[in-house]
This record gives structure tokens, sequence and C-alpha cells, in this order.
């Protein structure tokens, strides 16, 4: 098979696994079984058919709502696929068709479920970032760029940092200012990373957070007190460090060499 043809087969296969994406997003905040029932429409509860649920696809013949009551679906459906597409893409072309493409695309669906599920409920479930933990250590035994202990150290202060931070925030202020989702999933993220990989996704976070935050309050008026779900800026600096994590930590270490 040629480059090009495994990239585009690869993007479909992740479309498809966006669509399955999309379910658990609407299902685990409502701690509802991902397998049973099989997609239903949630305002009329037809049931989707196969031909009614090909990824991209479907949703540009039905325009967007549903065959039975015509009552619009949500945009989210359609990028979340096209997105975990894209992004399957993008990491088939990063580490080539591997086992380590595998854990990567399997790390960052689970990124991408965290991010849409903390945007819209402003939790992350721990039925996510718990088990994604251990998981993250066991796959440090397949993954090049870190080791078991790696993995360990990255748990500890991925998750210690946030936590350290959170209770400073609470002495000081008497209330929380970090939700202990955002620490068990850093956490998460230091297992498959590493505790460097935790610390420069943290560092692109806090600026990636720090910038839209500005831009809010720029925008829409908003104060500084507004809360903005940390998550999806955590799953951003992890992808980002997933792909280019080894370039910036030399890069900053070059820096600090000087």
């Amino acid at each position: 098979m040629s480059p090009t043809l495994l990239v585009i087969t690869l993007f479909i296969f992740g479309t498809i696994i966006g669509s399955f994406l999309n379910v658990c997003i609407v299902r685990i905040p409502n701690r509802a079984s991902i397998v049973f029932p099989g997609s239903q429409c949630p305002n009329c509860g037809y049931s989707i058919r196969f031909y009614d649920n090909i990824p991209l696809v479907s949703y540009i013949l039905l325009g967007g709502r549903c065959r039975s009551c015509k009552t619009p679906i949500s945009m989210r459906y359609f990028i979340v696929e096209l997105l975990m597409g894209l992004l399957t893409a993008l990491l088939s072309f990063h580490f080539g068709f591997s086992l380590v493409f595998i854990l990567c695309m399997v790390f960052t669906a689970t990124l991408v479920v965290i991010t849409c599920i903390d945007l819209q409920h402003q939790i992350i479930p721990d039925c996510i970032s718990l088990p994604g933990i251990p998981l993250g250590l066991v796959c440090s035994f397949f993954l090049p760029w870190i080791t078991w202990i790696d993995s360990l150290l990255g748990i500890l202060i991925g998750g210690g940092v946030l936590y350290a931070f959170a209770l400073g925030y609470y002495l000081l202020k008497k209330k929380e200012g970090m939700g202990g989702g955002d620490i068990k999933m850093l956490a998460m993220i230091g297992a498959f990373l590493g505790w460097q990989g935790a610390l420069a996704t943290l560092i692109l976070a806090s600026i990636a957070g720090s910038l839209i935050g500005i831009l809010l309050i720029v925008v829409k008026g908003k104060n500084f007190k507004y809360a903005v779900p940390f998550g999806p800026f955590l799953a951003l600096g992890a992808f980002c460090t997933l792909l280019y994590g080894e370039r910036l930590i030399n890069w900053y270490c070059s820096i600090g060499a000087r």
C-alpha cells in the first residue's frame, strides 16, 4: 500500500473512531453504557440505521438533522469525526503504521473525549483518567521516549505539581481554584509522556489558557474570575508534546545552557 493510500485509509478509520467517541462523549457523563443500546436520536429515540451512521457522509446527506423527527444534530458530531480523522492521519504520518502509532491514537482519542466532556460539563470523568494512569504505565514498556521509571515519575510529578497549586490556592483563597479532574488528567498524561512531558504539557497548557483567557476578557468582557475549563488546554499541550516534545525540551535546555 502506498503511503498516500495508507494515510487516506487511516483517516477514514479515524473518522469511524470519532463516531464512537461521540457516543462516549454523550453517554459517559450520564453514566450510561457506551455499548447498549445502539445509536439513537436523543430527541425522538429513533434507532439510527447503519446508512445514517456513516462518519461525515451521513451528516452531510441528512443536512445535520434526524431522519425521523428532523431535529438538528449537534455540529459536534461532525467536528469530532473530522478531527479524529485528521489527528489519526497526522499520527500515522509522524509515527508510521506501528504499535507506537496505535498507542498514540488511543491516547489521542482519550484526550478528545476529555476535551469535549470538560467543555460541555466542566468535569473530567474519573472513569477515563484513573484507568488511563496504569494504562500509560503499561504503555511505557512499548514507547521509545520513556522508561517505566519516567512514567512513574510522570504520574507523581504531573499529579503532584497540580495538586500543590490547588492546595496553595485553597490555603490562600479558602476556595477551590482547580478541580481534582485536572490533577488526575495530568497524572495520566505524565504516565504516557513521562515527567518531562508532563511539565512541558503544563507549560504549554498554561500559555494557551492564559492567551484564551485574555482573549475572552477583551472580546466578551469577561473578568478574571471567569472559569475556563483547563482540561482542553492540557489535552492540547499533551498532543503538542506527543509530537514535538523532544524538540521543545531540547530547545528549552539549549536556552538554559547559554
